[in-house]
């Protein structure tokens, strides 16, 4: 063998093994990647999942709002890359516990009775104005601690993202609420979780947020432009004071 097929051959198998190599350092960083995704959101391979949402008016059969259905494949296209299998449920038909599988509701109270009661137990500083009579801008405001934020629909629009646990261990799966003022404000909160969630796995781990998100301009964008008001987490573990009503007694 002369010296040249010797340097052909020694540079064939340099190249063989730095292509090895190379493929086994992004097969172990894809793996790093996809077990950081995985706990962030309680989606270990073939574990099961709930999609809770709410029914849409008209009948007895699950319907879903449009928007709602496209939060619901963000969602499940999430589940399918963590390599998990998830289950769609309406929102009165979910009667469980939660901390042993991880869910993800979609839904205002007013239509969601899963989403009115993870709010009241979780998140007893959130209170959302359900009240049917109500009409303008107080329709569906949010009130977190002392701060109101109303809707102005089309324009300005408010929805909840949170990461919550049951306190039941290391081992408890969490539930992730998607709470807004409309059905496009879910689709937001989902997309953003979406794009967000490395960023969102380096700040809080594997631990508790609350997140206000504002949609801007929703008529012209869509679930697209998404604002980050603020974290409230603190405010919304926090149960809202009582107020007390005052008797007015007249004199005799």
């Amino acid at each position: 063998m002369n010296d040249d097929v010797l340097t052909l051959v020694i540079a064939v198998v340099a190249a063989v093994i730095g292509a090895a190599l190379g493929w086994i350092a992004r097969t172990q960083l894809w793996k790093r990647k996809l077990l950081r995704k995985q706990a962030f959101f309680g989606l270990p391979d073939n574990s099961e999942s709930l999609l809770v949402v709410s029914r849409d008016a008209g009948g007895p059969e699950l319907a879903v709002l449009r928007h709602d259905m496209f939060a619901l494949l963000e969602l499940s296209a999430i589940v399918k890359d963590c390599g998990a299998n998830a289950q769609i449920v309406a929102h009165d038909a979910a009667q469980q516990g939660f901390g042993e599988r991880t869910e993800f509701c979609v839904g205002n109270p007013a239509s969601n009775r899963r989403m009115s009661a993870h709010l009241h137990s979780l998140l007893p500083g959130v209170h959302v104005n359900t009240d049917p009579a109500e009409a303008g801008p107080e329709r569906g405001a949010f009130q977190i601690g002392t701060e109101r934020h109303r809707a102005e629909p089309g324009k300005s629009e408010y929805v909840i993202l949170a990461r919550l646990t049951a306190d039941l261990g290391a081992a408890a799966r969490p539930v992730f609420l998607f709470c807004g003022q409309r059905a496009i404000t879910n689709q937001a909160a989902t997309r953003y979780l979406a794009r967000h969630h490395e960023r969102l796995a380096r700040k809080y781990g594997a631990g508790a947020f609350v997140l206000l998100l504002k949609v801007v301009n929703s008529q012209a964008y869509g679930p697209d432009v998404v604002e980050l008001v603020g974290d409230v987490t603190r405010i919304a573990r926090t149960p809202l004071p009582v107020v007390e009503k005052k008797s007015s007694h007249r004199a005799t």
